[in-house]
């Protein structure tokens, strides 16, 4: 259930069902009775409802809604937006089958009901909204009526969650067979309020047909790769991170990385640093081993270790060109590499350079960039409302594996699958919480999860952890929350 359905794909999805020998007006009828459970859930004391319906298909899942209302009793008021005349399709049949106890209106005052149903644009809108249409939607917002959204608040679009030109803010959107990232990507995500996810008889088997590339990150994405402890484990058949630090009045980021790459269960972690940084470090790692990295050789002598499989390395570094330097080398390695903050900005002025080195790899390569890297490294995708397009793009680009950080951190590898994520607290949006996720990327890769779901369930346990430290959370918190995480995991799985 965690495939995200673009809205032609859901259409698909439609089409091939109605192929099969399902009328349209039989997924009608159910997508109706799906908006009454989810009336019945979340609005049960309401009973006079107003359905304020479009011209298309939503509004006839509204109409087929009015009837259900109806037999509950409750005083059911229509108000169609539109030339009437104009409803034409499987939303024709369920208009003429509304009946004749609703209650036509055309000037509706908004705040006389217990509910208000959006049945007036789908998910696929493209254009802005405006004139007669904007109007309604503002006096909507301007009530203080609740207000529930057949498949997506009127407004937004259901591929990128870009509000076209104005959009219904809902109490809770009723939406059908799979989501869409547009429920899940801001500003759209913000608008939908509680999402309720119904079936209406599609099968199954036709997501094979369509076969969506983009979906949620929840466990089931991956979990069938999470390294779980064995009885016959041991720290080296763990992994072993690196941790890349910088100079001393920055050496704090690598303690961040290194402590979440062995928390997330990476055997052996060690820092690698300036000698001037080696004591702040002892002083602070009794669990992490040192290593001094002043130059090229001391790189050369510490991959001599081939125990060493992945790197972490940019938080702290200065996004100059020994960063540059330094990360090229690191690149011709065979380790598993996870790029964020200096070791990105350092290649501000010449993008390609970082590309390229990337292409002539064969081990993972993750890059973590928040929205002011990636602009830097892509500027020309930097503009686009998409973001899972942008993100989707510049992971082919690079020719790597990109995690778009944010409240909706979006996660795209190089073949064009995507995951989009949803469970980060506003309060991870702290000095330091960036460290934590590269260095818990690093440890899975370490552990021998593939690219993308390392990258996915790196973003995952990272908000789990952050829900865990609660509200107040500095990045130093996250480690300890992490463990909690895990434990929880051990005890009951990620169910």
């Amino acid at each position: 259930m965690h495939e995200l359905l673009t809205p032609d794909q859901m259409s698909k999805a439609d089409a091939l069902t109605i192929n099969g020998g399902i009328p349209g007006i039989e997924l009608m009828r159910r997508a109706g009775e799906i908006l009454f459970a989810a009336t019945e859930k979340h609005f049960p004391k309401a009973q006079r409802i107003l359905i304020v319906a479009g011209l298309g298909n939503n509004g006839g899942d509204g109409f087929v809604l009015a009837n259900l209302l109806l037999k509950k009793h409750c005083k059911v008021s229509v108000s169609i937006i539109g030339d009437q005349s104009k409803i034409s399709g499987d939303a024709k049949l369920a208009f003429d089958q509304m009946s004749k106890e609703t209650e036509l209106v055309r000037h509706a005052d908004f705040n006389e009901y217990d509910l208000i149903v959006d049945a007036i644009f789908g998910a696929g809108l493209t254009r802005d909204i405006e004139g007669r249409h904007a109007e309604i939607i503002e006096a909507i917002n301007a009530a203080k009526t609740p207000v529930l959204a057949v498949d997506l608040p009127s407004g937004v679009n259901g591929q990128s969650g870009v509000i076209s030109g104005c959009a219904i803010k809902a109490d809770v959107t009723a939406t059908f067979f799979r989501f869409k990232p547009g429920h899940f990507l801001y500003p759209g995500r913000q608008l939908c309020g509680e999402i309720f996810l119904g079936q209406i008889g599609i099968k199954e088997d036709v997501l094979t047909e369509i076969a969506p590339r983009s979906f949620l990150n929840i466990p089931a994405l991956w979990q069938d790769q999470y390294p779980f402890l064995t009885e016959t484990g041991h720290k080296y058949s763990r992994g072993h991170t690196l941790a890349i630090s910088g100079g001393l009045d920055k050496s704090g980021a690598a303690r961040l990385m290194a402590k979440a790459a062995l928390r997330i269960g990476a055997g052996l972690v060690t820092i690698a640093c300036p000698f001037e940084t080696l004591p702040a470090h002892a002083a602070h790692s009794d669990a992490i081993m040192l290593t001094q990295l002043d130059c090229a050789q001391d790189l050369e002598r510490i991959l001599g270790d081939e125990r060493i499989n992945a790197i972490s390395v940019g938080p702290g570094l200065d996004p100059d060109n020994t960063t540059r330097d330094l990360v090229k080398l690191i690149l011709k390695s065979r380790r598993s590499v996870v790029l964020d903050a200096g070791a990105l900005t350092a290649f501000t002025q010449k993008p390609e350079e970082l590309f390229d080195a990337i292409k002539t790899r064969s081990a993972p390569t993750i890059l973590t960039p928040h929205d002011g890297e990636f602009a830097r490294l892509f500027p020309d995708l930097a503009s686009e409302n998409d973001k899972l397009a942008k993100t989707i793009s510049a992971a082919e680009r690079a020719d790597a594996t990109i995690v778009l950080k944010g409240p909706d951190s979006v996660i795209a590898s190089a073949n064009g699958n995507a995951s989009i994520s949803n469970n980060a607290p506003p309060w991870l949006a702290t000095a330091g919480s960036g460290d934590v996720l590269c260095g818990m990327i690093a440890g899975l890769l370490a552990q021998g999860m593939a690219e993308f779901e390392a990258a996915c369930a790196g973003v995952w346990f990272h908000g789990e952890a952050g829900k865990v430290a609660g509200p107040g959370l500095i990045s130093s918190d996250l480690e300890q929350a992490l463990r909690k995480v895990i434990q929880n995991i051990y005890q009951n799985g990620f169910d």
